[in-house]
């Protein structure tokens, strides 16, 4: 259950509109998630919501074209994301291993995404110094991705081991008072 409705907060973060600055996006906490705590034939739903999801932006909120081939590079990345948090959340989550993630995640989608942007469109020139200004232009999207892949990431993993620790603190507080 924590998954889906953790799905359910990518989702709405994509959708309704970004507080200004904050630009909040739950997806890449959530593929995390998905890929530690769900087999990979549980993945594919969020992967098809989440695909539906840039479908329905592109088409209907920022009524653009729908071009597949555009969003090759991010769908992959949705995949490799899973699979990050498969390969290091999966069968032991710490701390470490936990913002590992967290660094890994949001950076794969940076370096990813904005090199695709590069390399499809004529907004940037086709050449080293055009790749640096794209880069550059992504730096406070980078940013905020970091900080809103932070924060799910803690609140999924964190708060369960939080519970678990109250939970056992006050079972030994009760059998102490026996």
């Amino acid at each position: 259950m924590p998954a889906y409705l953790l799905l359910l907060v990518a989702v709405l973060s994509r959708l309704l509109p970004h507080a200004g600055l904050w630009n909040f996006t739950a997806v890449g906490g959530t593929l995390l998630y998905f890929g530690a705590r769900r087999s990979w034939r549980e993945m594919l739903g969020p992967l098809a919501v989440l695909m539906a999801c840039d479908y329905f932006l592109t088409v209907y909120v920022y009524h653009y074209g729908f071009h597949t081939q555009e969003y090759l590079p991010t769908w992959a990345w949705y995949v490799a994301a899973m699979a990050l948090g498969q390969i290091l959340l999966h069968s032991r989550t710490t701390f470490v291993r936990a913002g590992a993630a967290t660094l890994l995640g949001p950076t794969s989608f940076f370096l990813i995404s904005n090199y695709a942007v590069w390399a499809s469109s004529a907004m940037y020139p086709r050449t080293a110094g055009g790749l640096a200004t794209c880069y550059a232009a992504g730096l406070p999207f980078y940013r905020n991705d970091l900080v809103s892949t932070a924060i799910v990431v803690a609140v999924a993993f964190g708060v369960p081991v939080m519970v678990r620790r109250l939970s056992g603190a006050q079972e030994q507080t009760a059998l102490a008072a026996k």
